[in-house]
């Protein structure tokens, strides 16, 4: 039975290995040669590609869809669609899960994977009904991981489910690369033998195994393999399209695919891969088998080593693998792709640079544990609910039952700010209420990658060029910080920002982010835990909240502003 290719490296390839930074350009001249390779399917757009556009590129995620759109005439477009979540990190309301695939439709999505992090159906059932009303083929997803309940029994239950909402074909999802060959043979004959739709299978390489795994889910009759170009395959990405079209050339499973043309498309983006060395990072490409242990995904290690840099804390990158099977056996084994990779990662992160287990705990893993993203697959103990949500009572229900309409109300405000040029822009408000307004009113500036000049400098950190300094003012100390603004950093042209000295008081922020909200004003009475303000970090909303009882005397910071780790930002008497 000839396997058919679905090709990653328009998505999940370049989030894995480069974090989702390519950008529509370096797309555009090679789509249509990729187009005549004979895919099943392009994989281009979803995953964390929507926020990358907006937040550090500068581009329009629904306008790149287009283009690439218009160029591939012949193969199916493929997005990741994370169920009620969308390409957000939290479940949005039905009428806005309607209105974004519909819209991504009309722009031009063929395909729908559509999964749930947790893998609660009931969080699917919105957008495979839309995606089946507007004539989308639906790839029902199942998220695979391990852990005591995740069985190959529970496996086939989600397969049939799926197959009864009407799905036209099935997805594995093994987003950490922990699916042996052995356990790739057995699940996929069990599903076979139970469930009558195309199976497709999407491992990464962490782990070293899935090469592999392909080819045992071949003999066991997987319909459909995602594959990656040799440039940016391999290590947290997918195993190498080159590689498996000739590995199962000239067996019963042979692809049919062009290895010459293919060779021609690789060369390209081996090319596009040195501008994009800078943000490359070597952990990332390299095969880990401790994921095997630790059950880390491919797009999370990458982000996870961006995460640690962005908090000057990369040191502790070991002791963050080891606290993640901690959190995640707390938190039910929620398998780890988005958003729950997020909020067990962060969770991690945390309770590391903390020093202090669950001192803080980001919204968005409360919200997990009061069940607004789905069923956990295991039970949480009432220990761990009493330790992040006090005396609340989880919710039962689906979670988007919740959920008052929001798109209407939504729309007015973002067109009261200005912020609506078409319908999409609305949809993007929606998603990123907290970036999407600089990127909408044409503020956002492009992330500019740092050029790669010598062979010695490719795994040189970002921070060997210092940054922050202490500086003395006719006896005031001012800690300043430099923000580099392009590819060679000048301390004469680059914009400074001058933080107060020693401040009576003092409240300082634990970690790097974007301020998202000031809840006190000057002259306001805290209690001590009272929440002054929000600041978002590695893409979760965290509540800074004062050690101390006192009075606001003065607030340092403003909405949209970054902040470090130790800053000033407020004075609290």
């Amino acid at each position: 039975m000839k396997v058919k290719l679905t090709e990653t490296i328009l998505r999940d390839a370049h989030q894995s290995l480069l974090a989702t930074r390519m950008r529509t350009r370096d797309m555009l001249p090679i789509v249509e040669k990729l187009d005549q390779v004979g895919y099943f399917s392009l994989e281009m757009w979803g995953g964390a590609t929507f926020d990358t556009c907006i937040r550090y590129l500068n581009e329009d995620p629904w306008e790149r869809l287009r283009e690439l759109k218009k160029h591939m005439p012949d193969t199916p477009a493929q997005m990741l669609l994370r169920g009620q979540n969308l390409v957000g990190y939290r479940h949005y309301s039905d009428d806005v899960v309607d209105k974004f695939v519909t819209k991504a439709h009309d722009n031009g999505i063929d395909i729908f994977r559509i999964f749930d992090a947790v893998n609660d159906v009931r969080n699917m059932e919105t957008a495979i009904r839309v995606a089946n009303r507007e004539g989308a083929h639906v790839q029902g997803t199942v998220c695979y991981t391990i852990s005591p309940v995740h069985t190959v029994e529970m496996y086939v239950e989600l397969a049939k489910d799926l197959e009864q909402l009407e799905c036209d074909s099935l997805c594995i999802k093994d987003m950490a690369g922990l699916l042996s060959p052995h356990e790739a043979h057995v699940i996929i004959k069990a599903i076979k033998k139970e469930v009558s739709l195309p199976i497709a299978l999407h491992c990464h390489c962490t782990s070293g195994m899935a090469p592999m795994s392909y080819m045992a889910a071949s003999e066991a009759g997987v319909d459909i393999l995602d594959t990656a170009l040799s440039p940016l395959s391999g290590g947290t990405s997918q195993p190498p399209t080159e590689t498996m079209v000739a590995a199962l050339a000239g067996t019963p499973y042979d692809t049919e695919l062009d290895l010459e043309l293919m060779a021609g498309i690789a060369a390209y983006f081996k090319r596009l891969k040195d501008e994009y060395r800078g943000i490359l990072d070597p952990i990332s490409e390299q095969i880990d088998t401790n994921v095997l242990l630790y059950q880390i995904p491919g797009g999370m290690l990458s982000n996870l080593v961006s995460q640690l840099k962005e908090q000057n804390a990369l040191d502790k990158y070991d002791d963050v693998l080891a606290e993640m099977p901690r959190v995640r056996a707390e938190l039910g084994y929620p398998p780890l792709v988005t958003p729950t990779s997020q909020i067990v990662g962060t969770q991690a992160v945390m309770n590391v640079l903390m020093g202090e287990r669950y001192k803080v705990v980001p919204n968005e893993v409360k919200d997990y544990v009061r069940g607004l993203y789905g069923r956990s697959p295991a039970p949480i103990s009432d220990e761990m609910i009493a330790k992040i949500i006090g005396d609340e009572e989880p919710i039962t229900c689906r979670p988007a039952d919740l959920l008052e309409p929001e798109y209407e109300r939504m729309k007015k405000e973002a067109e009261s700010l200005g912020l609506v040029k078409k319908e999409e822009d609305v949809l993007t408000y929606i998603l990123y209420p907290a970036i999407a307004p600089k990127f909408l009113k044409g503020e956002a500036e492009e992330e500019v990658l740092v050029p790669v000049r010598a062979e010695a400098d490719v795994c040189a950190p970002s921070s060997a060029i210092p940054t922050e300094f202490r500086v003395e003012v006719d006896g005031d100390v001012f800690d300043v910080k430099i923000e580099p603004t392009g590819g060679v950093v000048s301390i004469a042209d680059a914009p400074a920002k001058v933080t107060p000295g020693p401040v009576e008081g003092a409240v300082t922020s634990s970690m790097q982010g974007i301020v998202l909200s000031i809840e006190v004003e000057v002259g306001d009475t805290v209690a001590e835990g009272d929440t002054i303000c929000v600041i978002e970090a590695m893409k979760m909303e965290n509540g800074v909240h004062t050690p101390h009882r006192g009075v606001v005397k003065e607030i340092f910071i403003a909405d949209g502003d970054s902040v470090s780790s130790g800053d000033v930002l407020m004075a609290i008497e």
